[in-house]
């Protein structure tokens, strides 16, 4: 799986205002867990139903190593 794709990205977000960048989505490591990339920062991301967007955290998701299922 390597989707690119238009995300919310939360390092643009401004104020409440959640900004959208395109971000490549690498693989599922759980539920509702996936490992994202945004500008080379593999980091988690989840997936919004209600808004059907992906949410990128390259602030406090940031992944320093590729994780395995369950680790984090």
């Amino acid at each position: 799986m390597n989707l690119k794709c238009e995300c919310y990205i939360h390092s643009l977000k401004q104020g409440e205002k959640n900004v959208l960048g395109e971000a490549a989505i690498l693989k599922r490591l759980g539920d509702n867990d996936y490992l994202a990339e945004y500008n080379g920062v593999k980091c988690h991301a989840m997936f919004n139903p209600f808004v059907g967007r992906n949410f990128v955290d390259d602030v406090y998701g940031i992944v320093h190593s590729s994780p395995e299922r369950g680790e984090r």
